[in-house]
């Protein structure tokens, strides 16, 4: 997962709070001054006296030649590293995140920052937003945690649906209200997820819940954030899963609650780049798929030539990490 950091120095409690209220990773700050963020909400703090030690755990490099993107790649091995430049447009960006992790860049506005997390379609691990109006940091961090990433999807049409008997069933009740074309990805199997819709759709059996994706048996994968994948059954309150809409836009929300109940459960396949893949839901009519134009569509009424948005990729997974290896799963 991307972190956003911002940088506080000078002290200014306003844009401390500002930070909090909208959702920075940590706060970097003068040595004597995380002791007073502390006291105006828990969040991690990067200062000699702070959870992460500067000068230590994380270095600051201004780039100016070559010999700077050496020593950043140097220091990465073991370190976090903020690198720095007076000419923004000049770090080589590109030769960072081919040959290294652990590099942040500063950054001074939202294009900046947009620029340095997509670079290479990889981007760096993070940003240091240095800003002085709290106006200015407002915007950026809203506009980051609300563009998140991009998870490609593709087109799977339905070849085989058939109802099973009774199963251990998972919701997912987040902290975020989901709307249409919104919801998760879930599936059988690593290399291809369904994007399972929030149930977020008025019926006139049930109220809305918005904030809930029904999401499948306990054995089933979901996309988390940081390109991962987790089982359902391994969810607990506080952990963080990937919202992801129709167009491919995705970021991570928190998880507020996970309720198991066994419930009849039925077998969706489909066929998507000349492969048949899987997933298992609960069989009840406010559980839906989502089509490609983003309209959600329940699995009661979904049929054999119907069209479903899924997420694949090659490979495999190896806890929960995606690996380059030769994996059958059925």
């Amino acid at each position: 997962m991307k972190q956003i950091w911002v940088k506080v120095i000078p002290w200014k409690k306003k844009l401390v709070t500002t930070a909090l209220e909208n959702g920075a990773d940590a706060l970097v700050l003068a040595a004597g001054d995380s002791e007073k963020a502390k006291k105006l909400g828990r969040i991690p703090t990067v200062a000699p006296d702070g959870d992460l030690k500067w000068g230590e755990e994380v270095v600051e490099v201004t780039i100016r030649g070559p010999e700077d993107e050496k020593e950043i790649v140097r220091l990465a091995q073991t370190k976090k590293v903020v690198a720095k430049t007076t000419d923004w447009t000049v770090i080589p960006l590109e030769n960072l995140v081919a040959q290294t992790n652990n590099v942040l860049v500063e950054v001074a506005n939202l294009e900046e920052a947009r620029t340095a997390l997509g670079v290479l379609e990889k981007g760096v691990d993070g940003v240091v937003i240095n800003v002085s109006e709290p106006a200015a940091l407002k915007k950026i961090l809203t506009s980051l945690r609300e563009t998140g990433g991009e998870t490609p999807l593709t087109i799977g049409e339905v070849v085989f649906i058939k109802t099973l008997g009774m199963g251990d069933r998972v919701c997912i009740d987040t902290c975020t209200q989901m709307g249409k074309g919104e919801g998760m990805l879930i599936g059988n199997t690593s290399q291809a997820l369904f994007l399972v819709h929030a149930e977020s759709v008025e019926n006139p059996y049930v109220a809305t819940r918005p904030f809930r994706v029904n999401a499948g048996p306990v054995h089933a994968y979901v996309r988390v954030p940081g390109g991962k994948t987790r089982y359902l059954s391994e969810l607990k309150s506080g952990d963080e899963v990937l919202m992801v809409n129709s167009q491919g836009k995705s970021g991570p929300v928190v998880v507020g609650r996970v309720k198991i109940e066994k419930r009849p459960l039925v077998l969706i396949e489909a066929r998507a780049e000349g492969k048949v893949f899987s997933t298992i839901l609960q069989n009840a009519e406010t559980i839906r798929l989502t089509r490609p134009d983003g309209e959600p569509v329940s699995i009661v009424s979904l049929k054999e030539g119907d069209q479903v948005l899924m997420s694949i990729e090659a490979g495999g997974r190896h806890f929960g990490y995606h690996i380059e290896e030769t994996i059958t799963e059925k």
